[in-house]
């Protein structure tokens, strides 16, 4: 799932790698450096005069006269902001599907409300995004290097020039830590966080970690694969590096992991597959990629998928390797991992 900067593997594989978020091989070598937090603080609603400031996981610190009130962000971020009730002006990445709908990444959001400035990998509007007088670029970051998540390469100096930016790191560490930075940036943005609705989603969170915990504690001997589907070649996640993954892990769930070994190539994240070789790991539920990107099992055409033990006992769930960083949104990517733990039949 990682897009490759210099290296350039095919961009099909690594946008469908479940839970390779990172930006392939090159750079692999930036090691677990886990970034730097920092406190932030804004007074007032957006738009209203006196100072805001934010720092954020590049260690940067944000300084404007007046809270953002033109704010462009990356889909999931703009989604996560939403529910938290600040709205954005514009956004890029996965948002509408070949059909028109919104994408799984856009969570709540009215997507006929929002500026598109890029709907796939390396899509980003310059104009357009100019033309929106943005005060401020909102996105998550999964490396060690501080790249911002759909920012192209070739045009983020261009794009830095027109707003400062902010950056969510979602690399090497448990999700709680993204959902606590994005909350920060919300409440700094504006966002009432004491809504019912805000308190009540963190109090659905807390007990659906409390649930999974206690199914993971229950059913110690249930094996947890993590997959990512393409045309060509299947991909197993490993637990480190992704904020979902970690935290589940560290709440007990015992996934397959691929040696380190095997995931040279998919720069620490995951293992590459061909589909004759995808029993090569024995799973009794199978985690899958939700993303518009990768193809969704009940489009899996290949005998050798349909043979799985999990798949034949219908062990198969989604997984968000892109979780949208609001608690609503988490509570059931928890709640659904317990349920099935709960539910699985040993069939490894």
């Amino acid at each position: 799932m990682p897009h490759a900067r210099a290296t350039h593997p095919t961009r099909r594989g690594l946008l469908a790698a479940g839970g390779a978020i990172g930006l392939g091989v090159a750079l692999a070598a930036c090691g677990n450096d886990k970034g730097t937090s920092g406190d932030s603080g804004a007074q007032g609603k957006a738009g209203t005069s006196g100072p805001w400031s934010f720092k954020d996981d590049r260690g940067t610190l944000v300084k404007l006269d007046k809270v953002p009130a033109d704010i462009v962000a990356f889909t999931g971020v703009a989604a996560a902001l939403h529910d938290y009730g600040v709205q954005v002006k514009g956004v890029f990445g996965p948002t509408k599907t070949t059909a028109g709908k919104p994408d799984v990444q856009a969570g709540d959001m009215d997507i006929s409300k929002v500026t598109i400035l890029g709907n796939t990998w390396g899509q980003f509007n310059i104009e357009k995004y100019a033309s929106l007088a943005p005060d401020l670029l909102v996105s998550t970051m999964f490396d060690s290097a501080g790249t911002l998540w759909y920012v192209p390469d070739e045009s983020k100096k261009k794009i830095s020039q027109l707003a400062p930016s902010v950056g969510i790191s979602v690399y090497d560490r448990q999700l709680t830590q993204p959902l606590q930075r994005m909350w920060e940036l919300a409440e700094s943005l504006g966002g009432d966080m004491k809504a019912a609705k805000v308190t009540d989603a963190k109090k659905r969170f807390e007990a659906a970690a409390a649930r999974l915990r206690a199914a993971a504690k229950a059913r110690p001997g249930i094996k947890v694969l993590v997959g990512s589907a393409s045309d060509q070649l299947f991909y197993v996640s490993g637990s480190d590096l992704s904020v979902d993954l970690e935290y589940f892990k560290a709440l007990g769930v015992n996934f397959v992991e691929p040696p380190e070994s095997a995931k040279k190539q998919g720069g620490g994240w995951y293992e590459s597959l061909s589909w004759e070789n995808v029993d090569k790991y024995k799973a009794d539920i199978i985690m899958m990629d939700d993303r518009s990107s990768a193809i969704q099992p009940a489009d899996i055409t290949k005998a050798t998928w349909k043979k799985l033990p999990a798949v034949k006992a219908g062990q198969v769930i989604a997984r968000s390797p892109e979780p949208i960083l609001s608690y609503d949104k988490c509570v059931p990517l928890l709640d659904n991992l317990a349920e099935a733990l709960e539910k699985a039949k040993k069939v490894s």
